[in-house]
């Protein structure tokens, strides 16, 4: 049988690798691993290292024109991020290397976040074959470029959360993240928003607000259990104004993705959604985007992969 033929590919590796964070099961560890295992299967890798995801997009793109066959990316849902809005409406496919600490991207496209090793394999797998393609949503501000996410774009009290710790200088890693959920529950109250769902014009309150292509985010809550990549479709999740307490109940089920049958909490799949609500800053796979109004649309098989 033939050997499949060399490819040359990028591997671009979590800027939060490149300097600090060598345990073994650090990005920087797993891209090495990545890295040494395709080259010995035989492809050209070239490894991209940079202090931030502003100069590493930057290096990425100089790859792509010169002319990298595919971009693996290592790391969370940050560096998926990147690779998406980098590739989407190209012809180059993305790899996903799982090594981060949500991997919603990672986890909703069917690889097991815990098991790195498996990611590198099922890339060099499918590289041999023709990539999968899948919905992005797009997000269109007036005034900004386009971006594009692989999970949600959340506009709620999540987003609320992420602002709040992304100010704090102290603590670091999780806590920092968990002590902001805390100070957002001591000030929870509804939210006022602006919608126009699929040309349906609406005025509503609500507790929390994500947009998604796929089925969970924040490491693993499944606040769409049943959304598809691959549809055509964005699903519309909304908890409506309830109680502290109740929010409270309602909160540890994401995790099991059982919150669904609440009668506070709605999903409907959508195309489009222009959404506002005064002061909101909104967050997509976890990255700041920016204040609020945006438009949201689905963006058919606007990103090819190979995962």
């Amino acid at each position: 049988m033939r050997a499949p033929e060399p490819l040359r590919i990028v591997v671009a590796i979590n800027p939060r690798a490149a300097f600090g964070g060598q345990g073994m099961n650090s990005p920087g560890r797993i891209g090495e691993m990545a890295v040494a295992r395709m080259r010995s299967a035989g492809h050209y890798v070239s490894v991209l290292r940079r202090r931030d995801y502003a100069a590493l997009r930057e290096a990425v793109e100089a790859e792509l024109a010169a002319g990298a066959q595919a971009l693996v990316v290592v790391g969370g849902d940050g560096m998926v991020h990147l690779g998406a809005n980098t590739l989407a409406h190209t012809a180059v496919p993305m790899g996903i290397i799982p090594a981060g600490t949500g991997n919603d991207g990672a986890r909703g496209l069917g690889l097991d976040p815990n098991d790195p090793r498996a990611a590198v394999e099922c890339f060099l797998e499918a590289c041999q074959r023709a990539p999968r393609t899948v919905d992005l949503g797009r997000i269109e501000r007036e005034g900004h470029p386009p971006v594009w996410f692989m999970c949600a774009l959340s506009a709620g009290f999540d987003a609320l959360v992420n602002e709040r710790a992304n100010g704090w200088r102290w603590p670091r890693g999780p806590m920092r993240y968990n002590l902001a959920i805390l100070r957002e529950l001591a000030t929870l109250k509804p939210l006022s928003y602006s919608l126009v769902v699929d040309g349906d014009v609406r005025r509503q309150q609500a507790i929390l607000m994500s947009i998604s292509n796929l089925v969970s985010i924040g490491g693993g809550m499944k606040i769409t259990p049943d959304a598809k990549c691959d549809d055509g479709q964005l699903d519309l999740f909304v908890v409506s104004p309830v109680s502290r307490l109740a929010f409270l109940r309602i909160y540890p089920k994401v995790f099991s993705g059982q919150h669904t049958s609440h009668r506070v909490v709605s999903i409907e799949r959508v195309r489009e959604v222009f959404i506002d609500s005064p002061g909101m800053v909104a967050y997509a796979d976890g990255e700041r985007i920016g204040p609020l109004p945006a438009t949201v649309k689905v963006d058919p098989s606007a990103l090819r992969l190979w995962v």
